[in-house]
């Protein structure tokens, strides 16, 4: 299981900020961005293998499971 953040919005971003850097904007200049979106990703085939129950209001909750 892991929680974390949207991996393709944190590529997209970084695109963005490169192609501002190449535009002749200072990197310094740049503001700190936080992930604002998240997704909680579950590999049933492990949970299960290392005999761990998850409770299906996860399941629920989850973007993506593994199966």
């Amino acid at each position: 299981m892991s929680y974390g953040p949207n991996l393709a919005g944190a590529l997209q971003k970084a695109g963005t900020y490169a192609a501002l850097i190449l535009n002749g904007a200072r990197p310094s200049e740049l503001p700190i961005e936080q992930p604002t979106a998240f997704e909680l990703v579950i590999n049933s085939t492990t949970a299960k293998s290392l005999g761990i129950q998850i409770p299906s209001s996860l399941f629920l909750r989850a973007n993506e499971v593994v199966e």
